[in-house]
């Protein structure tokens, strides 16, 4: 009625508040009541916004590539951003009266294509594909480090690649190429896989022969101790039977001299025993045989005697004539032979 009306701006809008040419209010939230004619308003939003972006640009190998990403920004600084684009909106109807607003997001991407730019004539085709994550954060760095960008009052929140393609016909022969990469790197795989097996093969192998290596040679060892025990012990045996030889030998020896001895002593026991017997006979022939006869008869007992005296009698039996024995003597004689037998 009359003009006079009230407003009330939502959060993420910020406003100033113009009336005769002076900021009168200014900032988020606002709401008051207004008279149209008088009143002007500029509002700025402050909240994030995204810009998608798509460029063909050309590698260093001259090969052509599509960059697809999005950057997000938002305005911080809302005074300069005011003073730079006119968002200005209509009291009456609280639309924007010009299109700043929508060229504030093209002077953005025209920044982001320059840096883009920049980022990709000194890649090849391969490392441009691959590179997505360096070549966000050096447009990111460039956009952000840019002069328009700090006087409209903007931060750039981030800037991300979501794509890097080459033409249909180059991504054909990279997927070519690639794929005989892989085939080969299989290849590789399976004669790496191969070898390993093989030398795990040589390794056990070459264990199992080192096992028997050393079994045989502790075999060889325990034989080769065995014998030298062997060997010992025969020495010693040896030595023994030697020693046993000497003191058989030395006994033989031993006993050899004392049967020599033996049979020395024996003759000249002989030796003594037959001079004695000479020298004895020697004396016995000197003597009368009647003496010889009458020491031996001596020696005799009563019974050999009379054997004797009837003996010499039988000697002389033809110059006695007549000879008496009486029973008496008879029975003497039979009763010393008896004697004697017993």
């Amino acid at each position: 009625m009359f003009g006079l009306k009230f407003v009330k701006f939502e959060p993420g809008l910020y406003i100033f508040r113009y009336k005769k040419g002076k900021i009168i209010a200014q900032g988020e939230c606002l709401s008051f009541w207004y008279y149209a004619p008088s009143n002007s308003f500029v509002a700025i939003p402050i909240g994030s916004s995204d810009s998608p972006f798509m460029f063909r640009e050309t590698t260093a190998d001259f090969q052509e590539i599509t960059i697809q990403g999005q950057m997000t920004y938002r305005i911080t600084e809302p005074e300069k951003t005011a003073k730079m684009l006119n968002y200005s909106i209509n009291s009456s109807n609280l639309r924007y009266i010009s299109d700043d607003p929508q060229k504030l997001s093209e002077r953005l991407i025209s920044t982001v294509l320059v840096a883009t730019k920049t980022a990709v004539k000194t890649l090849t085709l391969k490392e441009a594909v691959t590179s997505s994550d360096t070549i966000a954060q050096k447009i990111y760095k460039a956009v952000a480090a840019d002069n328009m960008v700090k006087v409209l009052g903007i931060e750039i929140l981030s800037v991300a690649i979501t794509a890097i393609r080459p033409n249909p016909e180059t991504a054909k022969a990279l997927e070519a190429e690639t794929r005989e990469q892989i085939l080969r790197e299989s290849d590789e795989a399976i004669f790496i896989r191969r070898n390993f097996a093989v030398e795990q093969e040589r390794k056990i192998k070459e264990s199992e022969l080192n096992t028997e290596i050393a079994v045989e040679t502790k075999n060889r060892e325990i034989q080769e101790k065995k014998m030298e025990s062997e060997k010992l012990v025969m020495h010693k045996r040896i030595e023994m039977e030697e020693t046993h030889m000497q003191f058989q030998i030395s006994q033989e020896e031993k006993n050899k001299s004392l049967v020599t001895l033996k049979v020395q002593n024996e003759k000249m026991q002989s030796d003594a025993k037959a001079y004695a017997v000479s020298a004895l006979m020697k004396a016995y022939t000197q003597l009368d045989p009647e003496v010889l006869k009458a020491f031996a008869n001596s020696q005799m007992d009563a019974g050999r005697l009379i054997a004797t005296a009837f003996q010499g009698i039988s000697e002389k039996a033809g110059k006695i004539g007549n000879l008496n024995i009486t029973p008496d003597l008879l029975s003497e004689i039979v009763n010393l032979k008896n004697k004697n037998a017993k």
